[in-house]
Protein backbone atom coordinates (compact mmCIF):
# COMPACT_ATOMS: atom_id res chain seq x y z
CA UNK A 1 0.00 0.00 0.00
CA UNK A 2 1.23 3.48 -0.76
CA UNK A 3 0.92 6.70 1.24
CA UNK A 4 -2.00 7.90 -0.89
CA UNK A 5 -4.01 4.81 0.00
CA UNK A 6 -3.61 5.46 3.71
CA UNK A 7 -4.31 9.16 3.32
CA UNK A 8 -7.62 8.43 1.57
CA UNK A 9 -8.61 5.92 4.26
CA UNK A 10 -7.68 8.37 6.99
CA UNK A 11 -9.74 11.13 5.37
CA UNK A 12 -12.72 8.79 5.02
CA UNK A 13 -12.66 7.84 8.70
CA UNK A 14 -12.07 11.45 9.72
CA UNK A 15 -15.12 12.55 7.69
CA UNK A 16 -17.26 9.84 9.30
CA UNK A 17 -16.12 11.00 12.75
CA UNK A 18 -16.88 14.64 11.89
CA UNK A 19 -20.40 13.70 10.75
CA UNK A 20 -20.98 11.71 13.94
CA UNK A 21 -19.80 14.67 16.01
CA UNK A 22 -22.16 17.04 14.17
CA UNK A 23 -25.10 14.71 14.81
CA UNK A 24 -24.18 14.55 18.49
CA UNK A 25 -23.99 18.35 18.76
CA UNK A 26 -27.29 18.64 16.88
CA UNK A 27 -28.74 16.44 19.60
CA UNK A 28 -27.69 19.08 22.14
CA UNK A 29 -29.54 21.67 20.05
CA UNK A 30 -32.65 19.45 19.94
CA UNK A 31 -32.50 18.87 23.69
CA UNK A 32 -32.39 22.60 24.34
CA UNK A 33 -35.10 23.42 21.79
CA UNK A 34 -37.43 20.69 23.05
CA UNK A 35 -36.74 21.34 26.72
CA UNK A 36 -35.26 17.94 27.50
CA UNK A 37 -33.80 17.77 30.98
CA UNK A 38 -32.23 14.32 31.14
CA UNK A 39 -30.89 13.62 27.64
CA UNK A 40 -28.41 15.30 25.34
CA UNK A 41 -26.30 14.49 22.32
CA UNK A 42 -27.13 11.35 20.40
CA UNK A 43 -29.54 10.24 23.15
CA UNK A 44 -31.55 13.41 22.51
CA UNK A 45 -31.65 12.60 18.79
CA UNK A 46 -32.99 9.12 19.57
CA UNK A 47 -35.47 10.48 22.12
CA UNK A 48 -36.73 13.07 19.63
CA UNK A 49 -37.29 10.52 16.88
CA UNK A 50 -39.05 8.10 19.22
CA UNK A 51 -41.50 10.83 20.17
CA UNK A 52 -41.87 12.42 16.74
CA UNK A 53 -42.55 9.21 14.82
CA UNK A 54 -43.70 6.87 17.61
CA UNK A 55 -40.92 4.46 16.67
CA UNK A 56 -39.62 1.96 19.18
CA UNK A 57 -36.40 3.02 20.90
CA UNK A 58 -34.75 -0.21 19.75
CA UNK A 59 -35.56 0.64 16.13
CA UNK A 60 -34.17 4.17 16.42
CA UNK A 61 -31.01 3.05 18.25
CA UNK A 62 -30.37 0.46 15.54
CA UNK A 63 -30.41 3.07 12.77
CA UNK A 64 -27.01 3.87 11.27
CA UNK A 65 -25.89 7.50 11.54
CA UNK A 66 -26.50 8.16 7.84
CA UNK A 67 -30.16 7.14 8.26
CA UNK A 68 -30.52 9.35 11.32
CA UNK A 69 -29.10 12.28 9.36
CA UNK A 70 -31.46 11.51 6.46
CA UNK A 71 -34.53 11.42 8.72
CA UNK A 72 -33.41 14.68 10.34
CA UNK A 73 -32.36 16.39 7.11
CA UNK A 74 -35.24 18.89 7.16
CA UNK A 75 -34.70 19.58 10.86
CA UNK A 76 -31.00 20.17 10.24
CA UNK A 77 -31.53 22.45 7.23
CA UNK A 78 -29.74 25.72 7.89
CA UNK A 79 -28.35 24.54 11.24
CA UNK A 80 -24.64 25.05 11.82
CA UNK A 81 -22.32 24.01 14.59
CA UNK A 82 -22.42 26.53 17.43
CA UNK A 83 -19.31 28.67 17.76
CA UNK A 84 -18.03 26.94 20.91
CA UNK A 85 -18.33 23.47 19.39
CA UNK A 86 -16.12 24.11 16.37
CA UNK A 87 -12.77 22.49 16.96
Amino acid sequence: MDDQHYLVRHQLHRSEADLAYCLDVFGDFLAQREGYKSVSGLDAVHFYLVHKFAWLPSRVRAMPAEELRFVLSEEMEGWTLPEGSRL
